[in-house]
């Protein structure tokens, strides 16, 4: 599994491609977003465009991205999710927990639409 950052204003956009399966590759995202918070970025998107499939280690490492940004009073967008990757998170009602977005563009956008209303 491979992680990249990249920044939209004040949004990170970490790109995530390859399966996420659990161990410590899949660990390392959520490493990553608590190296943001720490540098201050509250404001993240994960585009998951490249991840093809995930099990429940990975949709456990979404859910404590998503916990650790709540808990420091940011956000967490969900980009380009896969059918299949759709597929888990509404057979285990997590669709209706995360925000998903067709791509991480949008998914950026939206954090600029909440800024004004």
């Amino acid at each position: 599994m491979k992680i990249k950052e990249k920044f939209d204003k004040n949004v990170a956009i970490v790109t995530v491609s390859g399966n996420m399966m659990g161990g410590p590759e899949t660990t390392a995202l959520h490493e990553k977003v608590k190296s943001l918070i720490h540098d201050g970025i509250k404001n993240v998107v994960i585009d998951l465009k490249g991840v093809k499939w995930m099990n429940s280690s990975g949709l456990g490492v979404l859910m404590s991205c998503f916990g650790s940004l709540s808990k420091a009073g940011g956000k967490m967008k969900l980009a380009s999710v896969a059918d299949k990757v759709e597929s888990i998170l509404m057979i285990t009602k997590m669709i209706e927990f995360f925000e998903t977005y067709e791509n991480a563009e949008r998914a950026v956008a939206s954090f600029q639409q909440e800024g004004r209303s």
